[in-house]
């Protein structure tokens, strides 16, 4: 399935491909801002209401209207280009936060249903930064193993702005008002996605029009069925991961531990997704990434089934962190499909689908687990849990669906003087 990485280009040669360091550092400035939200609402919430209920009902239409939404902004920066789409969405998007900070900035001083109509406005406007910086990544590169590093990179990257996010907030909030969170949300994708987008790597970037026609609709439509592979073992995983939050949860409850041990687990998935990531892109694959996706996924399932079979919390520590290692190789590798079997004109569309994918399975995965676990015992729980990712991986090993973009491996190289041009004819 792999060979050691010989003459293999280092994730330094990724950051020295033309304009990548400003482009990539810009998209996780205003990336950032994601990583921070979600507790920044939760507590300026909170206390705007005095109610943990309404806060979390806010937060979750936050979080649908943002997540479902996705692929429908994802369309119209592949209708319209990043430049002019991102940036008028960013400045909407920023603004929403500035008002719900606003109103949510006072002890019991706005009433919830303004608060919710705000947030759900909010979540709709969110700009598909990572979808974007995964589709620019293809323009600055065609060259499989540098593209492979890059999102191998740009997956990690995005791991630790999700540990660090709710970390930002907790420092900020020992100085001002949880409500603050939601104003430096508000600056840092503003002005992270403006500077995304006059980035030359971005700013050059021109819509691809689709040729009308029954040739291009059938290709559209080959596209779509080839997309079911990486959006599939994405929502697989994202079920699994939502569910294990809450299993842990219970196993460490179940045990008579504190709260803080809860987090210590966690932090060893993430701490796992992250090492799986740096290896993931230094090895060199031999496998494509539809024969990749599935066992990686399989892995994955498996290591969580057998978490659950740990007798203590140190076990159970190992044995998630062993089960991290095949979460952001997945993930990534789910992207890499998408962007594979995607026409140019839908790229960050396909990348959207994977995005919407996960995080809707990451909350189903977690409602269910809590209706399991009270009925459930917890080994069983994970067993579930890991077995979900299992089928959906091997659902998907037996399709061979043809792809509609450009395959990797394929790819017609690009001279850095052409890099940003769009001169070209879509592949």
């Amino acid at each position: 399935m792999s060979a050691p990485a010989q003459g293999r280009p280092s994730y330094a040669a990724v950051l020295r491909l033309p304009y990548a360091r400003r482009t990539f550092g810009a998209a996780l400035l205003g990336r950032l801002s994601y990583g921070m939200l979600a507790l920044s609402v939760m507590l300026a919430v909170t206390r705007a209401t005095n109610s943990y209920a309404v806060a979390g009902t806010i937060t979750a239409l936050f979080g649908a209207t943002g997540v479902f939404l996705s692929p429908v902004r994802a369309a119209l920066v592949d209708r319209h280009g990043p430049r002019l789409a991102l940036l008028p969405m960013a400045l909407l998007y920023a603004g929403l936060l500035g008002a719900l900070a606003a109103a949510s900035w006072r002890p019991a001083g706005a009433p919830a249903v303004l608060l919710g109509t705000i947030a759900a406005a909010a979540g709709a406007a969110m700009p598909p930064l990572g979808p974007s910086m995964r589709a620019v990544w293809r323009e600055l590169t065609d060259e499989p193993a540098l593209l492979q590093r890059a999102y191998s990179l740009d997956g990690v990257a995005e791991e630790v702005l999700l540990v660090s996010g709710p970390l930002l907030v907790g420092a900020l909030v020992q100085i001002a008002p949880p409500a603050a969170g939601i104003v430096g949300s508000a600056l840092l994708v503003g002005g992270g996605t403006f500077a995304f987008v006059m980035s030359p790597a971005v700013r050059d970037v021109r819509p691809t029009a689709a040729s009308e026609g029954a040739a291009r609709s059938g290709a559209r439509l080959q596209g779509a069925r080839a997309l079911l592979t990486p959006v599939v073992v994405a929502a697989g995983v994202g079920l699994s991961l939502g569910a294990v939050d809450l299993l842990v949860l219970a196993f460490v409850t179940e045990r008579q531990h504190g709260d803080d041990m809860v987090a210590w687990v966690l932090a060893a998935l993430s701490a796992g997704s992250t090492v799986g990531g740096l290896l993931n892109g230094a090895v060199n694959w031999q496998a494509g990434a539809r024969v990749r996706l599935p066992r990686l996924a399989v892995g994955l399932g498996l290591a969580l089934a057998a978490a659950g079979l740990a007798p203590g919390v140190g076990t159970l520590t190992v044995a998630v962190a062993c089960a991290g290692i095949f979460v952001a190789p997945a993930l990534t590798t789910a992207y890499l499909l998408a962007d594979e079997v995607a026409p140019r004109e839908r790229r960050t569309r396909a990348g959207a689908w994977v995005n919407t994918a996960v995080n809707a399975g990451i909350s189903g995965g977690t409602a269910t687990a809590g209706l399991l676990a009270a009925r459930l015992p917890l080994g069983a729980c994970f067993a579930l849990s890991g077995g979900v990712t299992v089928f959906a991986a091997m659902a998907c090993a037996v399709r061979k669906p043809k792809t509609a973009g450009l395959p990797l491996g394929r790819a017609r190289p690009i001279s850095q003087e052409r890099a940003f041009s769009d001169a070209s004819p879509a592949p």
